[in-house]
Order: structure tokens, then sequence, then C-alpha cells
């Protein structure tokens, strides 16, 4: 079953962003891109804000999570179509060869991104620990690859090397521990934290009850 949700999302995205013509389609899959990258790099802050400062019940705890992920992503989305509707001309003449394999290259990877930015969040989702044929350790696109563990490590990759400002800086589930005889000193664990949350919630997907009782606690 998920198997085939995930291909429909990259036919579907593929088919819309390639009648955007080449630019059109690069624009939007610059857009997706940094939306994902920028939306898995804050959403964890947002949904502790949004649990800290509206509600904090068990319920919607675990709900915070996906609704700052899609959230931030969507809206960056838009934010940057905006930008680049406002800015780039509508249409500049390329090279029909040119025109047909930049709209359908640009295409078919921003919906492989889509879809595996959908599929992360899939994580996150008060469900489960396994529906639908979803299951963290398994390679959820045909069981031949894994698209939510390559965004997973791609996120993690550019946020220690790109999106890091200094000592302080963000870095996307990047937990440091030091261990004998390990030159690594990050050890990401996003899969194993909402795995772990979904497992102990059953069905619902709730969240074990956090040590205080006045503040959430999204560190599982």
């Amino acid at each position: 079953m998920i198997d085939i949700l995930l291909l429909a999302i990259v036919g579907i995205v593929t088919w819309c962003v390639a009648s955007e013509g080449a630019w059109g389609a690069g624009f939007i899959f610059v857009s997706v891109l940094l939306a994902g990258l920028l939306a898995m790099n804050f959403f964890e802050p947002l949904a502790t804000f949004l649990s800290n400062n509206i509600t904090n019940s068990y319920a919607w705890q675990q709900r915070w999570d996906i609704i700052a992920l899609v959230g931030l992503f969507v809206g960056f989305i838009f934010l940057f179509r905006e930008l680049t509707v406002r800015i780039a001309p509508a249409y500049m003449q390329v090279h029909p060869l040119v025109h047909e394999v930049s709209r359908w290259g640009f295409a078919v990877m921003t919906g492989y991104i889509a879809m595996a930015f959908l599929l992360t969040a899939l994580h996150t989702a008060p469900l489960p620990r396994e529906f639908a044929g979803f299951t963290p350790e398994r390679k959820n696109l045909l069981g031949i690859v894994a698209p939510d563990r390559e965004w997973l490590g791609f996120t993690q990759y550019v946020s220690e090397k790109s999106m890091r400002k200094g000592t302080f800086g963000h870095l996307f589930d990047g937990p440091e521990y030091s261990f004998p005889q390990q030159e690594n000193q990050i050890w990401p664990s996003f899969p194993i934290r909402y795995a772990t949350r979904r497992g102990q919630g059953g069905a619902a997907g709730a969240a074990a009850k956090p040590a205080s009782g006045d503040k959430a606690d999204r560190s599982f």
C-alpha cells in the first residue's frame, strides 16, 4: 500500500512540475529542496513552542511534530514560489531539446524529493509503529530503496556542513556522544526516536507522559 502511494506522489508531482516548463520546473525544484531542508531543521523547535504555548496534552504532544513539519514545508514552498514568480521572468526561450530534458529532469527530482520528505514526515505521524506497509526499518519504496533514510542523511549532512553557523548553530538530529575507538561524534537517532514513540503509543501513537508536568518533552 505504501509503495503505491509513494509512486503516485512521484508521478503526480512530476507531471505537475513538468507542465511549468524548463525554467519553472527548475525554480520549483530549488524551492522544494530548500523548503524541505528548512522545515526539517526547524520543525522540532516550532513543535515545542506550539506544545508549550497552545496545548501540551498527551494527545497533542505527538501531533504537533507532523503539523509543524508539513506546515513549514508548505509555507516555505509558497514563499519561495511567490519570490520566484516576482523576481524571475515568466518565460525564457531555450532550445527545444534542452527544454524537454530540463523540465522532465527537474520534475522527476522534485517528485522524488517531495515523496522522500512526505515519507519522512510519516515517522512523526500519530499512527502505529507499522501501518499500511510502512516500517521504520524497511526500504519503503518497493523494498529497493529507502527515500526517507536518504533524505534524513542528506538533511543531517547539509545542516552539519552548510547550514550550521559557528559552534552553537542548529544541527538537525545531531546529538553528540563520545565512544572509545570511535571517530564519529554525531549519532543521528530520528527514526529510532519516533518509532519508539509510536510503539509506546500503540494505535493512537500517543507519546509517553513527560517527566515534568508543565512542559512538553520532545526527547522521548
